[in-house]
This record gives structure tokens, C-alpha cells and sequence, in this order.
């Protein structure tokens, strides 16, 4: 992702968020995309799962170690920003919506998704324990 075109890099840019915060928003989408919690948008030229139960259902296909650990490490970042924070926070940094999409989809009046963002981004550096530079 080209961070120049991203919504957390257009506002790191334009001041709405701190270095620190768009460190933590980077950190949170790093684990999302190792953890691979996106839409597959094609094909999936994974082995085939195999199947071990006589009722021919196949079993999913294991996570490699990093994924799981990529895996929890955003679901407890995101626990970590709290209910309501964390709308806002999946769908700019994660999803790629911009602010005014977001604030739509949530309802929530213009210009309140950049203070909620701020919150949700502040609780999610403490979690990965990013100090201020």
C-alpha cells in the first residue's frame, strides 16, 4: 500500500494525526495483513484441506504460527481501543475508507471520525507500547 494514498497517511500528512499515532495505525494494519483477516479478491492457490472425517467434510487449512500470533495480537489491539473506537479504527486503517466514508457507514456527524480516530489510535500505541517521539 502506497501510505502517500492511504487514509492514515493523508492525515498523518495533514496533521490530523501524531507520529505516534500513525506508527500505532501502522502496526494494527501490519498485523491485520500478516494475520490475512482481508477479503480475498482472488483465487486461492492454497493445498486443498484435507479431509480426515468419514462424513467427507474437509477440516480448515491451519494458520501458520505468525499468522496466529499476527491474529491475536490485532484482535487484543483492538479490544484495547474499546468498544466504539474500534469501528472507526478497522475502517480507516485497516479497511482503507476515508474519513467521510467511515463517518457515513457509522452515522456519526462530519469531522467526529478524526477525534474518535485520535482516541482509538492513542490507546492502540499504548498497547503496543510506542512512545511518543
Amino acid at each position: 500500500m502506497n501510505l502517500a494514498e492511504s487514509p492514515l497517511g493523508w492525515l498523518f500528512a495533514r496533521g490530523h494525526v501524531n507520529q505516534r499515532q500513525f506508527d500505532a495505525g501502522e502496526r494494527l494494519r501490519a498485523d491485520w495483513e500478516r494475520a490475512q483477516l482481508g477479503q480475498r479478491v482472488t483465487m486461492s492457490w492454497d493445498a486443498a484441506p484435507v479431509s480426515r472425517s468419514r462424513g467427507g467434510s474437509a477440516e480448515r487449512v491451519d494458520l501458520s504460527s505468525s499468522q496466529l500470533d499476527a491474529k491475536k495480537r490485532f484482535e487484543t489491539a483492538v479490544a484495547a481501543a474499546g468498544p466504539g473506537l474500534s469501528d472507526i479504527l478497522w475502517r480507516v486503517v485497516c479497511a482503507g475508507e476515508g474519513m467521510r466514508d467511515a463517518e457515513t457507514a457509522l452515522g456519526w456527524p462530519a469531522r467526529a471520525g478524526k477525534l474518535v480516530l485520535g482516541l482509538a489510535l492513542d490507546r492502540v500505541a499504548d498497547y503496543y507500547r510506542i512512545k511518543s517521539h
